[in-house]
Order: structure tokens, then sequence, then C-alpha cells
């Protein structure tokens, strides 16, 4: 799974080697500090692209340092506080309709006068272990901006292809220059590591400005807070989720507070929150973008951009996309990135040619609830609009299913032992666990007539997170409820522990080299965590990952080479150049509120996809808004929860602790968006039936709550 990086010392050197013709940072200390912006009357950021932002730099209407001040504006008007927190940033909270704050940003890359200068607290300083912050050699975001200034003016060309946009990070990844703790409070010596994740690097050399990291769901949780951070909320409806564990990252994009955004994914950590937030998130092939430097680096993570249009996002994909030694599973990218720059793909006239399969297995109201069906509706029309668009739409009907014959074709054989231990009934054993009777002799039964396969064969039971298909079905991977719920982006969810959690966030820790966190064990015990029974505690979750001793991937890797195998066959049978599904069925829930109980696989945040938590790529873009949502509340008739009591769901997913009823409909516009996913490397496709769909429709608008400052709050 890893190799040894040969040169460690290299990993804390930020090349400076391109910033030899720039001014000295003294020099332009003065000018940095102002936060003044002269542009602002000329120049909006509300909504601006790359190509805007850069067409402007290159026609001298601003400078990369007027860009970022005017995003520092928004972000000190609308970054604020997102709930009532009466017994501070750990204790219980109560939601705020129309809050003035969504808390999307948790630490700012500015030096301590420049933050001070700007207004912003300590808490949202660079580093809470370095209150001095005086290193020549890490330049802040302020300093950045006029080194891409200073090259501008003396060149009259831009550093890169990402010159001068304004960037926030989840905070999952490493950055040299800013605290990286996975929103976590814990008691880190250097709370900055002593080197960059890959794609930090090419976004630095590619001219961007690394504003900020975003606040997540601690270690991707996805519980809507973080014991640093804070608790987030959804700039369409501050009293809504923003969408699981990379939530910052989608809210500062949806609200204008960055350009663009990276966030992670396990299970749908960089779609969720692109949705939630009317924005475009790559989640491409698992292979493709370099994951070294990341906290929980397991074998379904993925690194991705979110940002407001598909030509954005395929520009950043880029830059960060490509083999990098550090991370040996980008070895199957080697020579398959395409010739053409991703971008060039995003604006086709027609969709001429293209054959795109629905996903009823999704798509079914029948097997749903009233709270299913508007998002279902919306993903329909955007199925109509892509004929429109020129596209053979291949479709099974309204109750049909467009995967389900592969799986039951192929899936007995693949899985073979594991799948003979969910079905003892066709594959006995005796008292020593020894096969009775001739199960290769059974297995061939079943490939020669699929349709004697005992169990269940729908895309539905390869949903959340963790262990791939067997690991929803219970037989392969033995479920465990004392750890991590299927679908938290907590490596190993919802199985048996495998040993993978504990592994990647040891690895990390050693990697990092911290004097005093040094293993899984002091993450838990050297830090504070917030109290607070409607949201899951994350402390014991950790705690059961550290009781792996062995790693044991080899079922894990045997079910996702399983899924791959049906699902490239399907697409091959079919003839398929892409298949789409609603992103999630369910709009944002209420902060704080009861988990949505499963049904018929459909949980409570994203679907995982086909394939999707197996390495295959997919893009998510808007297809418009709801009208009305349905809530899910505690049945006020129960008896009241016992002591002690703690919600399972906290507005992130998992099996629901308490009574619950539906409630609405309530009118509410809030964002909806439709996956795009297609075979391994196929993200040119993706992106051209994503681009034509996105200017065919342009379905994205900007939160109403969040508006350009001139015309809002200050």
């Amino acid at each position: 799974m890893h190799t040894q990086i040969r040169d460690r010392n290299s990993l804390g050197k930020v090349s400076r080697s391109r910033w030899s013709v720039l001014a000295s940072v003294s020099a332009l200390a003065l000018v940095l500090l102002t936060p003044a912006v002269k542009a602002a009357d000329t120049f909006n950021v509300e909504e601006a692209t790359i190509a805007d932002i850069q067409n402007a730099i290159l026609a001298k209407r601003v400078t990369a340092t007027d860009v970022l001040k005017l995003y520092l504006e928004r972000i000190k008007a609308y970054n604020g506080v997102a709930v009532n927190q009466p017994y501070g940033i750990l204790g219980p909270i109560t939601t705020i309709p129309h809050a003035k704050g969504i808390n999307a940003l948790s630490t700012l890359n500015l030096r301590p006068a420049a933050r001070k200068a700007w207004g912003f607290d300590d808490h949202h300083a660079r580093s809470m272990t370095d209150l001095v912050d005086n290193d020549p050699n890490l330049p802040d975001a302020l300093e950045t901006a006029a080194q891409l200034d200073a090259y501008f003016a003396k060149t009259g060309k831009l550093m890169g292809p990402l010159h001068g946009i304004v960037f926030a990070l989840k905070d999952q990844y490493c950055t040299i220059d800013m605290r990286s703790t996975s929103g976590a409070d814990v008691f880190y010596a250097n709370d900055r590591p002593p080197f960059d994740s890959t794609f930090v690097k090419r976004l630095r050399a590619a001219g961007a400005i690394i504003l900020a990291k975003a606040n997540l769901a601690e270690y991707a949780d996805g519980v809507p807070r973080s014991s640093f951070g804070g608790t987030f909320a959804n700039p369409y409806d501050t009293e809504r989720h923003p969408g699981t564990s990379s939530a910052g990252s989608g809210s500062a994009v949806g609200a204008n507070l960055v350009t663009c955004a990276i966030a992670e994914e396990t299970g749908g950590s960089i779609r969720g929150p692109a949705v939630r937030n009317s924005c475009v998130g790559i989640a491409g092939t698992e292979e493709l973008v370099p994951r070294f430097g990341m906290i929980q680096e397991g074998i379904q993570t993925r690194v991705g951009p979110i940002c407001r249009t598909v030509e954005d996002a395929a520009r950043v994909l880029q830059v960060i996309a490509g083999y990098d030694p550090s991370d040996p599973l980008t070895a199957f990218a080697a020579g398959r990135l395409p010739k053409e720059p991703y971008q060039t793909f995003a604006h086709p006239k027609s969709l001429q040619g293209m054959r795109i399969g629905v996903v009823r297995e999704y798509m079914n109201k029948k097997l749903f609830t009233k709270a299913d069906e508007e998002s279902i509706d919306l993903v329909n029309q955007a199925v109509a609009d892509l004929k429109t668009l020129g596209a053979t739409i291949v479709d099974p009907g309204e109750t049909g299913e467009l995967f389900t014959k592969y799986i039951r074709a192929l899936e007995p054989m693949l899985l073979n032992a594991a799948y003979a231990k969910q079905h003892p009934e066709l594959f006995p054993v005796d008292a020593e666990g020894k096969p009775v009777g001739d199960h290769i002799a059974t297995l061939i039964d079943l490939v020669m007539d699929p349709s004697k396969a005992p169990g269940s064969f729908t895309l539905r039971d390869f949903q959340g997170g963790g262990g791939g298909a067997g690991g929803r079905r219970g037989g392969a991977a033995v479920e465990d409820p004392s750890l991590p719920a299927a679908g938290t982006g907590v490596a190993g969810a919802g199985v048996l522990n495998n040993g993978e959690a504990r592994f990647e966030y040891n690895l990390w820790l050693r990697q990092r080299g911290d004097a005093n966190i040094k293993t899984l064990t002091d993450l838990y015990t050297k830090a504070n965590f917030f109290n607070d029974p409607q949201f899951t505690p994350l402390k014991n979750s950790l705690m059961n990952s550290d009781k792996a001793r062995t790693l044991d991937m080899a079922l894990r890797l045997q079910q996702r080479f399983m899924v791959q195998e049906v699902l490239l066959n399907a697409y091959a049978d079919m003839n398929l150049d892409a298949v789409v599904y609603p992103t999630e069925n369910l709009p944002p829930p209420k902060l704080g509120a009861p988990a949505e109980p499963t049904v018929n696989g459909r949980g409570n945040s994203n679907w995982g996809g086909p394939g999707l938590t197996q390495g295959f790529p997919v893009i998510t873009v808007p297809v418009g808004f709801t009208t009305h949502v349905y809530d899910r509340i505690r049945d006020p008739s129960a008896p009241p929860p016992p002591p002690g009591w703690t919600r399972g769901g906290g507005g992130r997913g998992g099996a629901a602790q308490e009574p619950t009823i539906l409630v609405g409909p309530t009118p509410a516009v809030l964002p909806v968006g439709m996956d795009v996913s297609g075979r391994p490397f196929s993200e040119p496709t993706l992106i051209a039936i994503t681009g034509a769909y996105q200017d065919f429709t342009h379905h994205r608008h900007p939160p109403p709550d969040f508006g350009p400052l001139s015309a809002g709050r200050n």
C-alpha cells in the first residue's frame, strides 16, 4: 500500500526558486496590512471564475492582492459563528435562522499582524503553537499575493495556470504554513506539519493562493462540527447541514469566500458538500490525484476540487492530477491522462453520440418516502435535458434497475468463499468449519443459472462507506456495532475492524514526527472533544479503531475488484459512456436532527454511487432547487430518552436511536445535484457531459443571505 519516502527532508522544503525576481517581503509589509480594497468598485469576486480573475489581472484591472483582499472582506463579513453556543465551542448548540455567519473556515493563512489588522481573532491564527510566526520561508497569503504581483509586474506573465486564484483546503491535508489537525483540538508540540501534501505543492507551483483551512467534520466523521473549528452551517439555510465531512470546503465556495476549495471523499465528501452548496465537485478516479499528506489515507479516499463551474473544477484537476512516487496508487495514472487539458472538454456544443444510463435503483419513488420525491423529479428533468442536448438515454424504466442482472451474474463467483459464508443453506459446513459437499460445483451451478443465486443484488446493497458490498450484507464482512457507522468516512467504518484506520493514523503520525502526538492513542488521550447529546461522540470511534493489531485488507480488495468487474461489464454490455442519478435524494437535514432511517438502502446522506467507493470517477453538478422539504423530528409522543443518551444522527447519518416521525412539507429553497459517473480515467467524458449540461441549464445561484457586500451586510 505504501512505499518508503526516500528523501523525507525534502518534504519540509518549499521551493522558492521561482520567486527570485520578487520584491522582499518586508518592503511590502505596510501594503499587505492595509485592509482597504481600491478594486472593489471595478471588479466583483462574487461568482467570479478562474478566467474572470485572470483576465482582470492580465488587463491590469486588479492585482492578485486586490482579489485576495476582496475575499478577505467577505470572510470578515460572513465567516462568523453560525450557531448559539452558550457553553462555548465544545458544548451544546442551538441553530440560528438566517445566521450572519457560516463558520466555513477555521484557520486563516495570515501572519499575526495582518490577521489583527483585518480584525480576525486569535483562534483563526496560522498556528496555535507558534504565536510569533515570523519564519520568512513561510509566506502568508498576502505575502504570496504580493510576490505574484511582483512577478507579473516584472514579466507581464502569469506565474502559472492558477495565478491569483484563492483556495481553501480541507483541514485533513498537511500544509507546512498552517495548522493541520483534521479539525481536532489535539495537543501537538507543533501543530504545523513539516511538509505539504503533494497536491498542495502543485497548487502553490501553479500560482494558487492558499488562504485558509476549511472547517470539517472532525477526522472526516460526518458530524457537522469539529472540536477546534466548531459548528458550521449551510449558507442556503443556516439551520441546516452544509454537507458531510468536507462541509467547510463546499460552503466556502458556495458563499463566495474563496474561488475554489479542495475536499476529500471516502464515501461522498466531495460530492455532498458540492451539491448542498450548489457547486460542482469532482471525485476523480481513485488513482488520479496523489493523496500523500492526508490524515487517513485509506484505500477509498480521494482528493478533489469543489468550484462553482465545471470548467474551473477541471482547471484545478489539471494541476493536481498525475503520478507521485509518494502515493504508489497513482502509478495506475501514469500514461492515462488526456493529451489535452481537462478544461478543454468543458464546453461541447452537443452530446451527440453519448450513451448515458439512468440508475433507476436510486430513483424508484415506490421504494422511498415523500422526502425523496422532489430531488428525483429534478433529476428526471435533468435526464430530459441531456436527451435534448443529443445524448442517447439508456433507461430501464421508472421501476427498473440498470445493474442488477450483472451483479447477480458475477457476484457469487467473484466473492466466492465470502459469498458462501453469507449463504450456509447452499454452502453448508461441519462443526469444524469444513465444507460439506462440493462448494465449487454449487458455485458453477449459480454461474450457469444466475436466477438460482440467493441474496439481494441491487446497487443499493453497495451503499455506505468502509467495506464494500459485503459490509452491507452482514456476511462477507461482519458488522460490529461498536465500530463507526458505515458511511461516516472513518476508514474501516461499519465492518469488522480490519486495521486500516489504525495503520493509516499511525503511519501519518510517524511521517509527521511530532514530539508529543505520536500514535492514535495520543489523538484521543491528549485532546479536547466536543460534548453535545445531539451529535455522536467521536472519541469512542478513535478508541475502537485503536483496538486493531493486524492489517488485513484481503476481503476489502476482493470486494473492490468484484464491484469494478461488475460495473465494467455493465458499461461494456450496454455500451455506456456514463450513468446519472441523484447525488442524494434527501435535501440537507437540520443541524442536530435525528438520522433519517435507512429505507431500501437509502440512508441519511448521499448515494455511494455505482462503484464510487471502489474508485470510479464521478462529478456532481447542480440541477436546481427544492420548493419544499420534509424533516425528521423526534416523535413528541415517545417517552423521553434515557440518561446519558446521545443522538445517532446529528444530521450526518447512522442509525436512528430514537422514535422519529417525518413532518412537512415545509417551504424551502435548497440545492439539488446530479452525479455523472463513468469508467476509470473517463474524466474528459464526464467533464464534457456536466459542462454541456451546466452551460445549457445555468442552475447555480448564490445563497441570497450571503450576497455582494455592497448590497448586503458589512
